[in-house]
């Protein structure tokens, strides 16, 4: 009985070592994108931001957050998530092409809600990997 014992004790062992030992050799998932720009702006032109400020009236009616994304290792998703203070005001889901560089945005209409607003940029896996802040006076 000691002897089945202790060939129990030893496999299991010898299973949680080669388990410890293949997660430390398991290759690390970085990013899948590098954020090089993520701004706020009142408008879009030829696929740039333009107006971009971290405070607007509350008489504007719409802003945009803007993404450049470089480095991109395959396709994925990337979401806009907009608050406006603890609110949750929207979750835009958007695609991002494999390649170099990758150009999108979101927009948003603000109704004239006077709040300290945020940006939350997540990856596929719903990790924020940006937060962009802007102030509507």
């Amino acid at each position: 009985m000691k002897r089945i014992l202790l060939v129990i004790a030893v496999l299991s062992l010898a299973v949680i070592t080669q388990q410890l030992a293949f997660a430390e050799s398991a290759p690390q998932e970085g990013p899948a994108f590098t954020v090089a720009r993520l701004v706020i702006a009142g408008s879009i032109e030829d696929r740039e931001p333009v107006g971009i400020v971290d405070a607007f009236s509350s008489s504007t009616e719409k802003v945009y957050c803007f993404l450049e994304a470089t480095d991109i290792a395959e396709d994925t998703t990337v979401s806009f998530v907009w608050y406006a203070g603890n609110t949750r005001m929207a979750d835009i889901t958007l695609p991002i092409k494999q390649g170099a560089r990758w150009r999108t945005y979101s927009s948003k209409k603000l109704g004239g809600l006077k709040e300290n607003w945020r940006v939350e940029l997540q990856d596929a896996a719903g990790q924020v990997m940006k937060i962009v802040e802007f102030t509507v006076e």
